[in-house]
């Protein structure tokens, strides 16, 4: 994976394009889609919002960007950097899905909690 597919100058400046490096561009590109689709999603309420879409992008660019970080680059500060965002959408997905489940008044829905939370 870290064979060289592309090499290039911008701006004077090299750029070496590796299979590793795709991997991360797509997850920074996930990471970033994130951002158009929550600005979307808010504007078409007129309040802000973020959708389910949201958390699939953000868990799909963390996952992306810990194997480019991981296996790629060995770099235990990207790894770092991304390891919590990954959780938390998780997290939310998960919150998400237990709600919708509820909601549907489904086999696999948790009995409504007692008093705040």
């Amino acid at each position: 994976m870290d064979r060289v597919i592309a090499e290039f100058y911008f701006f004077g400046q090299e750029w070496i394009i590796t299979p590793w490096k795709l991997v991360g561009y797509v997850g920074v590109g996930l990471f970033t889609a994130r951002w158009i689709v929550q600005v979307a999603a808010s504007h078409s309420r007129g309040k802000s919002h973020f959708p389910r879409l949201f958390w699939y992008l953000s868990l799909a660019g963390s996952l992306l960007l810990l194997c480019y970080f991981t296996f790629g680059r060995n770099d235990s500060v990207g790894i770092l950097s991304n390891l919590f965002p990954a959780c938390i959408a998780g997290y939310n997905l998960m919150l998400e899905g237990r709600h919708a489940r509820r909601n549907a008044g489904g086999p696999m829905a948790p009995a409504p909690r007692d008093g705040p939370g």
